[in-house]
């Protein structure tokens, strides 16, 4: 923990500081504050983005060949850190956290010259075709068939659970190529256009009541093979590579910045402070193992996306639980009926989240995992 105390980090924070506190737009900062998901609406993110890209800052885990800023990991770590103590909205990490790097890993020169920029600066924006209604966590029963035909695959199925598809002008999927051998042996990894003849977009709501989800349907859906990434039936090692940074990540520092906001809500009850203290400890831990991970200290890569998968979203569900009592708390005790937005949107919140141990893999899988990289 002492590493987050450098004085040589001290300059850098103090600079992001400094653009944070004259950048952010205080209308983006508030809608960040009553997004009820991790995933805000393009409308908020899109302009952020173009703010941090100006700024050469819309990717800090970029190398600097490819558009990042060319950061060490702590310093993407006080970047994070800094973001989420100044309130400003997540970006869309589909394309600039899930699929670039895999872009960056597997694509041809051209495919890299082509969408890398497009997702820096947010003219591309990307939904994630994994999910179908027959396979969820278990990703090797998919059946998107995508059959050769000249220079293109044409594919029919459907994917589900398709976050943020209406909003998007692009999509990676996983197709079935092959039904030969193992089931992971005849995956392929596409890149597509969701304006193509033949993809419909029909919504799923959620329990909140939101518009995230889509079930997405392809009917004799022309791809150029030449928007494969890797070759044909080697897309399960292409998502296997992307799933680490799906599933890894920084949870620490946007749930230390949103319990401290709850904190500041926290009410005389003694129960609720006690739960609040635990939960600070908890993130103090979680922040460490984070960090640990940063440095490739004791375990695989893969070893530390499920385990932080697991412990980042289940604290983020005893957090919205704390919010929903905080919330009721205050409704109670309180007469001059002002709700602060981070107890607005409590409900909600809580009921989206319930999704957060499932999806990237449920938390079950990722016990399963790990159980099987330590055991062997």
């Amino acid at each position: 923990m002492d590493m987050l105390n450098d004085p040589a980090l001290a300059t850098f924070r103090g600079e992001v500081r400094a653009f944070l506190d004259t950048r952010l737009p205080h209308e983006l900062r508030d809608a960040a504050w009553r997004a009820t998901s991790v995933f805000i609406d393009p409308a908020v993110t899109l302009p952020w983005q173009r703010i941090l890209n100006a700024r050469g800052w819309a990717a800090p885990d970029w190398p600097a060949e490819f558009g990042g800023p060319g950061w060490d990991e702590m310093q993407r770590y006080v970047f994070a850190a800094e973001c989420a103590r100044a309130g400003a909205p997540g970006l869309a990490p589909m394309g600039l956290k899930m699929v670039a790097p895999v872009i960056m890993h597997y694509g041809t020169p051209e495919q890299r010259a082509h969408y890398l920029p497009r997702i820096l600066s947010g003219e591309d924006y990307w939904c994630q075709g994994f999910s179908e209604p027959g396979a969820g966590s278990d990703l090797a029963a998919l059946q998107l068939r995508a059959v050769p035909d000249g220079d293109d695959y044409v594919l029919n199925g459907s994917k589900i659970w398709t976050t943020h598809a209406h909003f998007a002008n692009r999509m990676f999927a996983l197709v079935r190529t092959s039904n030969e051998g193992r089931p992971q042996a005849g995956i392929s990894f596409l890149l597509l256009d969701m304006a193509t003849p033949g993809i419909t977009v029909e919504p799923i709501r959620t329990l909140a009541g939101n518009h995230e989800f889509n079930q997405v349907f392809f009917d004799d859906v022309r791809v150029p093979q030449a928007n494969r990434l890797g070759g044909e039936n080697e897309g399960w090692s292409v998502a296997k590579h992307l799933l680490t940074f799906e599933r890894g990540g920084k949870y620490a520092p946007a749930l230390i910045a949103r319990l401290e906001r709850l904190r500041a809500q926290q009410s005389a009850d003694p129960l609720l402070r006690a739960r609040l203290d635990r939960e600070v400890v908890s993130l103090q831990a979680l922040q460490a193992l984070e960090l640990k991970a940063m440095r490739g200290v004791g375990g695989s890569a893969a070893l530390y996306a499920s385990a932080l998968k697991i412990l980042g979203t289940e604290a983020a569900q005893r957090i919205d639980i704390l919010a929903c009592d905080i919330a009721g708390f205050a409704a109670w005790a309180d007469a001059d009926g002002q709700t602060p937005a981070e107890l607005a949107v409590a409900v909600p919140r809580y009921l989206n989240d319930r999704a957060a141990s499932i999806y990237a893999g449920s938390n079950e899988i990722q016990r399963d995992l790990i159980a099987r990289l330590m055991l062997g």
